[in-house]
């Protein structure tokens, strides 16, 4: 369950599967054990002996706390915030705490924490971490980010939209029916545009849209413009920002097709491999040209939401490959929805 914050939005527990998440929790208990060991002892040597000491148990109970954390992650957010708040600190102190009683037979020593200090370090370092990840969500979930992810969508190069329309305009009378198919093919990508961007959307829409928008590009390229789709294990519900593979296609027929008189080939190929979504686009090298190299806006614009939707779990990479140029997106499988904030109604 998600709670309001002042600006409408909602505020919910972090995802712990996420491997951002994981990296922040896994740094701040890190840091935490190392300030307790500075405060303890008093010269280096004694420091690194007694922090690798204190570390090499933490960890074990930390992993552990971190799987519990990441089973119980959808059930935690499905919760009342300040519900979902108090089991997942339960959960945070129980676990270790459990696991310094197994394992306190062979930890017995003189230098040991006792079970109340480790649920004490537990709690503290629990709560921290939740109201750390709070004013995080407060600073990307508000209306502030969600301006942002719409001027980013707003950024993508609507120079298609005028050869489209001319090219429309040459089927009107020759193949109305045609030019009726590419309306509707605009209306759907003009409704994407126009769509709430902080909605996760799922990957086969995703697909249908980039379909709407290269046959509206093979309108005026014709033969020059080939396409092959590899989506035979495409995980169709995988849900996947709005607008991030039409981007790409537009700028591998922009660069990879347009320069080329003789044009060329692109290919897509969209599957999963384990809980992840590989979406691989590919398009020629054209030879040195004239042609506008671009300012990779686009690129960046996709780079950014999917940082501000899956954090560190996401990855775009860019690599030449002889004579085609590949970009590389992988992404979690996931198909738990965000749920956008209902509107505040207008005041008469």
């Amino acid at each position: 369950m998600k709670r309001k914050n002042h600006n409408n939005r909602q505020v919910e527990l972090p995802n712990f599967c996420h491997m951002g998440v994981s990296l922040r929790i896994v740094l701040t208990v890190e840091a935490a054990l190392m300030a307790g060991v500075v405060a303890r002892v008093a010269d280096a040597q004694a420091f690194w002996r007694a922090f690798i000491a204190l570390s090499a148990l933490a960890q074990p109970a930390l992993l552990l706390t971190l799987l519990a954390l990441c089973a119980g992650g959808r059930w935690l957010r499905s919760q009342p915030y300040r519900r979902g708040v108090a089991l997942t600190l339960a959960l945070g102190v129980a676990v270790p705490t459990l696991f310094r009683l197994w394992m306190g037979p062979q930890l017995a020593g003189p230098d040991d924490d006792p079970v109340v200090a480790v649920a004490l370090f537990a709690l503290a370092v629990g709560a921290g971490l939740l109201g750390y990840f709070n004013l995080r969500a407060r600073a990307l979930s508000p209306a502030i980010t969600e301006a942002r992810l719409q001027a980013l969508q707003a950024r993508i190069r609507p120079h298609f939209l005028f050869n489209s329309l001319n090219a429309v305009l040459s089927l009107v009378r020759s193949d109305p029916r045609r030019a009726e198919h590419a309306l509707e093919n605009m209306a759907d990508l003009f409704r994407a545009l126009m769509s709430q961007a902080n909605q996760l959307v799922p990957l086969e829409d995703e697909v249908a849209l980039t379909r709407a928008y290269l046959e509206l590009e093979q309108l005026r390229l014709g033969e020059r413009l080939q396409v092959a789709w590899h989506v035979r294990k495409m995980p169709g519900d995988a849900l996947v920002p709005p607008l991030v593979i039409q981007p790409l296609v537009e700028n591998a027929v922009y660069h990879g097709i347009e320069p080329q008189p003789a044009g060329g080939e692109i290919s897509l190929n969209l599957y999963r491999s384990g809980d992840k979504v590989h979406i691989v686009v590919r398009n020629p090298i054209a030879a040195a040209t004239g042609h506008h190299k671009g300012n990779r806006i686009a690129l960046a614009n996709i780079r950014e939401r999917l940082l501000l939707h899956f954090d560190l779990d996401a990855q775009l990479k860019l690599e030449p490959l002889g004579a085609v140029y590949q970009v590389h997106i992988v992404l979690p499988y996931t198909r738990e929805r965000t749920q956008p904030a209902p509107a505040r109604p207008h005041r008469r």
